[in-house]
């Protein structure tokens, strides 16, 4: 390939497997691109101050250093020089260093050509300036990734695990996205054709978990009327999301870990395993490794779980990105209601911006849907903020504080006695969301 002086794309390969490197030297050449192999960080530093390279693909163990080394050396001189990192697969998270400090991507051994040669592309085509696809401002299934750093950051690690087989857990509080997240890596994956099933780990009960997961066969138990497949059957060649993870009974734990391991399921009365292939992403808000220490989660299946973790941030941590998704949740607003409202007012963003946001994402968007409905003209304004003039919304962001641990519970459990133990009518009084409260009563031990 050439550039835009009519030169050869000019590519150094650093790797000290010679074998592995002269095949990747001689891919490049089969594809039409002038490749240096050399096998030491101390080599590719003194080629690099004496030739002009359009990229550098090294591996990230070297006999004298290591890439991340070499990735520093060249971001302190060669700014502009996009560096792609080849690692292993137990190798992972330094990759994620990698990423963050400025690699333009990664690629997983064994290389896959063809998604050598997307990178590659991706990465020449910035005419010497590494722009990474995750820095638009909307992902593959439509979602905002946000403007600022950690969101950045966050949609980068989805694209470098996307690609493998890993499983991931994605931490953050309620209403962070978690589950658009989930979604992310399955639509950036070669399983993207095959379905995407979420399951609500909070309201599976002790008896109903395994035949909602597995699947049971007629007349198993007694309402067991017909067969049914289970969700990892269903989904099978696709992506299971398990949202709350840490709400999964814990004798369905061990069912759920022999699957994994066996890539097997059986049907509740079945004398036969069924074979699967389904990957599995979890979400949570809780402290698995404190659920752990108190016996409530298998340690065994969360490091099986936890081969990648990501990290959602909550809304007030960034609060940059709220102009960004109010903007898109008004878009959505739009169109779900027939309506064409333009903007959202310079102050009604203030107001938005200096809320707390204890519901994250899921709030703000709320919010966004009744202010759009409640609008008569075509610009949000502060008036339209929902049952709320500006002066009470504002008075209730200053005055907003989170709910203090010492009377939560005593809070929940006289909710659901005036609710007569109704879960969902318990949160509507505790102005909760129904996930947050099956949390709440799981964290405290609260059973009906």
């Amino acid at each position: 390939m050439w550039d835009k002086t009519g030169a050869m794309y000019k590519i150094l390969i650093v790797e000290d497997d010679i074998t592995f490197g002269a095949m990747l030297q001689s891919w490049f050449d089969r594809n039409g691109f002038e490749a240096l192999l050399l096998s030491s960080v101390e080599q590719a530093k003194k080629a690099l101050l004496k030739n002009d390279f359009n990229l550098v693909l090294t591996d990230l163990r070297l006999p004298d250093g290591d890439g991340i080394m070499l990735l520093a050396w060249i971001k302190e001189r060669i700014a502009h020089l996009p560096v792609i990192i080849m690692t292993g697969y137990a190798e992972i998270q330094s990759a994620v260093s990698a990423i963050k400090l400025g690699a333009f991507d990664f690629l997983e051994k064994p290389v896959n050509p063809s998604i050598l040669k997307q990178k590659i592309e991706q990465a020449i085509q910035t005419d010497k300036a590494p722009v990474s696809v995750l820095k638009e401002k909307k992902s593959v299934s439509g979602i905002v990734a946000g403007k600022s750093q950690a969101m950045k950051e966050l949609w980068q690690m989805v694209q470098m695990v996307a690609p493998t087989r890993m499983s991931v857990i994605i931490l953050g509080e309620s209403g962070t996205g978690k589950e658009y997240i989930a979604h992310q890596i399955h639509d950036l994956s070669d399983r993207s054709k095959a379905p995407f099933i979420a399951v609500d780990c909070g309201s599976l009960s002790r008896e109903l978990a395994p035949s909602e997961l597995f699947g049971h066969l007629k007349g198993s138990f007694t309402s067991a009327i017909a067969d049914k497949k289970g969700v990892f059957e269903q989904a099978n060649g696709g992506t299971i999301f398990l949202d709350e993870v840490g709400n999964l009974p814990y004798e369905v734990q061990m069912q759920l870990l022999r699957s994994l391991q066996e890539k097997k399921v059986r049907p509740v009365g079945a004398a036969m395993d069924i074979s699967v292939d389904v990957r599995i992403i979890v979400a949570t808000n809780e402290d698995l490794e404190q659920a752990i220490v108190k016996g409530r989660f298998r340690e065994d299946l969360y490091y099986r779980l936890n081969e990648f973790s990501i990290t959602a941030p909550p809304l007030r941590e960034r609060k940059e990105d709220i102009s960004v998704f109010a903007t898109h949740f008004l878009q959505e607003a739009n169109r779900e209601l027939g309506k064409e409202i333009k903007s959202i007012s310079k102050e009604t963003l203030q107001i938005l911006e200096n809320h707390v946001w204890s519901g994250n994402l899921r709030e703000l968007r709320n919010v966004i849907r009744r202010s759009a409905l409640f609008a008569y003209s075509d610009v949000i304004t502060p008036d339209h903020l929902p049952l709320l003039s500006a002066a009470s919304f504002k008075n209730r962001v200053e005055q907003a504080k989170p709910l203090r641990p010492e009377n939560e519970r005593e809070l929940i459990e006289a909710a659901l006695r005036r609710a007569k133990g109704n879960k969902t009518e318990a949160a509507r009084i505790l102005q909760v969301d129904r996930k947050t409260l099956y949390n709440k009563m799981h964290h405290y031990g609260i059973e009906l």
